[in-house]
């Protein structure tokens, strides 16, 4: 069943105005990849709206301090001491320097700046040069060429679906298996606690009400 605009606001009341705006864009995005029963509708909008901030956030946020990075990236920014270590003191504050560190030669980054460019955006936040390469060829749209394309509310939605489906999330959502579906997510395996289990799960439980 296609959500209504009442629903929406009442999974993800923060959304305000996005919630209109974006509103179309999910119904098509989720009939095209078969989010369509009330547990997978409710998996997903719970995901996307911890992922996005309740659809208002559809770029990467990483305006880091020294304490956020050493907390976020322990193995590249935490000294022995569990202190931030010095490089953690010296990209702090400074988005595009912290990008194009902390993902420097993953995710198929291999160039200058690849960090900061393909930074993650979209409601699921595709990150990373193979990211957006894959996501490109999945949905037809040149996001090498022009990944702020994903900021966009038809291809943040169906970028979202389209990962959502290419991981076999629709089947973890029908198991019941929603906290393997925050884990794949947010770490990219099952099994892991993920950032924000917590809020993920009350806004679950809350979608399954009001899609009841």
């Amino acid at each position: 069943m296609p959500l209504t605009e009442q629903q929406l606001l009442q999974i993800l009341p923060n959304a305000r105005q996005a919630a209109g705006i974006f509103l179309p864009a999910l119904n098509r995005a989720m009939a095209r990849y078969k989010i369509d029963i009330r547990v997978r509708q409710a998996a997903f909008l719970a995901q996307v709206g911890h992922e996005s901030g309740h659809l208002r956030n559809l770029v990467e946020n990483l305006n880091y301090g020294a304490e956020g990075l050493a907390a976020t990236w322990p193995g590249r920014y935490r000294g022995a001491d569990g202190k931030p270590n010095a490089k953690a003191r010296s990209l702090a504050r400074k988005p595009e320097a912290i990008a194009n560190d902390a993902y420097a030669g993953r995710n198929g980054n291999v160039h200058p700046g690849d960090g900061w460019c393909f930074r993650g955006r979209g409601l699921l936040q595709v990150t990373g040069r193979a990211n957006y390469a894959a996501a490109s060829g999945g949905l037809g749209l040149p996001l090498e060429d022009e990944p702020q394309l994903l900021e966009q509310p038809e291809h943040a939605a169906m970028s979202a679906t389209w990962w959502w489906a290419k991981h076999g999330l629709n089947e973890l959502a029908d198991a019941g298996r929603f906290q393997d579906i925050g884990s794949i997510i947010n770490t990219g395996k099952p099994g892991r606690v993920p950032h924000g289990a917590a809020e993920r799960k009350v806004m679950y439980d809350l979608a399954l009400k009001v899609l009841a």
